[in-house]
């Protein structure tokens, strides 16, 4: 019994030696620690524990569960309490599992190791957002997406597209494009589209925010009319231009008379005005039909002369 009192006291007066320095696992263990991953980006955060002194640090450790071998990590090993720690390059196989840990300590004390939950960077990871931008096209939309994720493998996209006028929605499964086009939509509707990630063994996903856009309104009434007109004019242009070359003076003549027409094939609203009244409109149209069979009339009659007789046709059009 005197033999171990002996060796008590000598054991106490050489920890209070100056030569002798006793670290103590005093510290308050650190609490929450935790790894978070966005698109393969993994980063350990945690909190220090109630009564850690403010000159406090804290060093991490990673463990690879295949090896059974904690390993410091050098970038990780002073940090100041609220600091992260980057495990992107730690983690580097994304089929392996991992953990870390946190420890405190001072110069003199050290507290214990506080070890997070087991990690996997393929299925712990949250698939975030793409960038996306949209735009209409007549009765579609063009879907222009970001970069995939560094992964290896191709990503596919889940795009949820619905009607804002009456929620009517439906759901796409597409594979990577940058731009890629929504098609069977009404004209002239807005239309608003969430896209995210989608993977079988990955189900962390986030959806980007809505993306809204108008499909191309549809073509007017007026727009119908407009178009009609300009492509009646230019074939009666090409008709006359024909009998002119073809029939001289004569082709000339039945050229200027319905011409003289062209004021009323485009009813339109000029300047800002009021648009024409559709009786206004009614009647032109009924001048310009009245004034088309005048021409073709004529130039049937020109035609027939021609067949009767070249030079008399010649010599008419030497008398105008």
């Amino acid at each position: 019994m005197k033999l171990w009192m002996m060796l008590l006291i000598l054991l106490l007066h050489l920890g209070n030696a100056p030569w002798m320095k006793v670290v103590c696992v005093s510290l308050p263990a650190p609490s929450k620690v935790s790894i978070s991953s966005l698109n393969m980006e993994h980063t350990l955060s945690f909190l220090p524990g109630p009564g850690t002194p403010p000159d406090a640090r804290f060093t991490v450790q990673v463990l690879r569960l295949r090896k059974s071998q904690w390993r410091l990590l050098a970038k990780c090993a002073q940090l100041t309490a609220g600091q992260k720690c980057n495990l992107t390059r730690a983690f580097k196989d994304r089929y392996e599992q991992y953990q870390a840990r946190v420890q405190a300590f001072t110069p003199s004390q050290t507290s214990n190791w506080t070890v997070s939950g087991k990690f996997l960077p393929l299925t712990d990871t949250v698939l975030g957002p793409p960038d996306v931008s949209l735009s209409g096209c007549g009765n579609c939309l063009l879907l222009r997406l970001g970069a995939p994720l560094a992964m290896e493998f191709s990503p596919t996209y889940r795009v949820h597209v619905q009607r804002t006028r009456d929620g009517v929605q439906f759901n796409l499964s597409l594979p990577y494009k940058e731009e890629t086009v929504i098609t069977y939509l009404q004209p002239g509707v807005e239309y608003c589209v969430t896209v995210s990630f989608w993977s079988s063994f990955n189900k962390n996903t986030v959806s980007s925010a809505p993306h809204c856009a108008f499909t191309s309104p549809p073509p007017s009434r007026s727009s119908y009319v407009v178009i009609l007109g300009l492509l009646a004019a230019v074939c009666t242009l090409g008709l006359l231009l024909i009998l002119l070359h073809f029939y001289g003076l004569q082709g000339f003549e039945v050229l200027r008379k319905c011409l003289s027409m062209s004021y009323i094939l485009l009813p339109c609203q000029c300047c800002g005005g009021a648009p024409i009244e559709q009786s206004a409109q009614m009647s032109a149209v009924q001048h310009l039909k009245e004034g088309s069979a005048d021409c073709l009339l004529t130039a049937h009659r020109l035609l027939r002369n021609t067949s009767d007789g070249g030079e008399e046709i010649h010599g008419e059009g030497s008398e105008i």
